[in-house]
């Protein structure tokens, strides 16, 4: 065995399939019992019919991922979806700030909306 990959989450899946593409003979180790790191979306145990990620929510940055595109993903039944809301935070005593896929809406719902243009 060339190479061991220990964790099956985005970063090492990709290293795994790097390091196949490049000959070499590569193993992958997870502890869990499904793949996908953090990435993975898993039946909730309290309420049936209702999955969650159980870490991250949102990849933003897989649409622009030159390594993501090499798989051409929709051909293999895989859209990535662009969420109405990309980011919420609680904020003490008033409504939470939530900024939208959607700039303009952004700028109008939050407070100093307008700094967000010029972020």
């Amino acid at each position: 065995m060339d190479v061991t990959v220990v964790g099956s989450g985005p970063n090492g899946l990709a290293a795994a399939v790097i390091c196949a593409r490049a000959g070499l003979s590569v193993q992958v180790f997870e502890a869990q019992p499904t793949l996908g790191g953090g990435a993975r979306t898993l039946p909730d145990p309290e309420f049936s019919g209702v999955s969650h990620d159980i870490c991250s929510a949102v990849h933003p940055l897989a649409l622009a991922s030159p390594f993501l595109a090499e798989f051409d993903l929709p051909a293999r039944g895989v859209a990535l979806q662009v969420p109405e809301i990309s980011y919420a935070n609680p904020l003490p005593g008033r409504p939470a700030a939530i900024g939208y896929h959607d700039l303009d809406r952004t700028c109008a719902e939050l407070e100093h909306g307008d700094s967000w243009r010029r972020a």
